[in-house]
């Protein structure tokens, strides 16, 4: 069974194309016109072993919010129908990362009820155009679009790139964890049945 999605979104403000292999070794072609940003989301994809091809053409004159957001909306929406039915996922991961003096922990349910918790050592420095809450934006757009009950914790850290960096490696591995398939899940691992 092939995971894979291409997602094309067009408004007045953003132009996205993207596809996603979620059972790849960590390709990753990304132009967001965002250095920072194209280099958040290479460690996402590189550290989830996802396959990743996004090219985005946005207002970034206006300021980077639409297109940061609009990207976590087409990434999500992606990873979901990547994912399909849901059926043989381990539906929960949860990755742990060290970047420097930094340390993330992330936790995902893939749950198809989204919910976001982001919380960021204190106190954090706004340091540049792509700043913490910017990427809260993109990681709640992401989780909504997515149908995953996201949970970020920035456990500790000085240096707000590390920090970022540590999250975004961390959301990589716990999603790859529960994107994985497991033989043993049948169906869906729900006592309901369904997700």
């Amino acid at each position: 069974m092939e995971r894979r999605a291409s997602v094309h979104r067009t408004t007045k403000e953003t132009d996205i194309q993207l596809e996603i292999d979620l059972d790849g070794s960590g390709k990753v072609a990304v132009a967001t016109q965002i250095p920072f940003f194209d280099h958040m989301l290479t460690l996402l994809a590189v550290h989830g072993f996802f396959d990743l091809s996004l090219t985005v053409h946005g207002d970034i004159e206006v300021d980077f919010h639409h297109t940061v957001e609009d990207v976590g909306l087409v990434l999500g929406r992606a990873f979901s129908e990547a994912l399909g039915s849901r059926r043989g996922i381990c539906r929960y991961g949860t990755g742990q990362v060290p970047m420097d003096e930094a340390f993330s922990r992330v936790n995902v349910d893939l749950s198809n009820r989204p919910f976001l918790i982001y919380k960021l050592p204190e106190p954090i420095r706004v340091s540049g155009p792509f700043d913490a809450y910017l990427a809260k934006e993109f990681f709640r757009a992401f989780s909504v679009q997515g149908g995953m009950n996201l949970h970020i914790h920035g456990e500790y850290g000085e240096n707000e790139h590390h920090i970022l960096e540590s999250l975004f490696k961390a959301t990589g591995r716990a999603l790859q964890r529960a994107c994985a398939m497991d033989p043993r899940i049948t169906g869906v691992l729900s006592s309901k049945g369904d997700l």
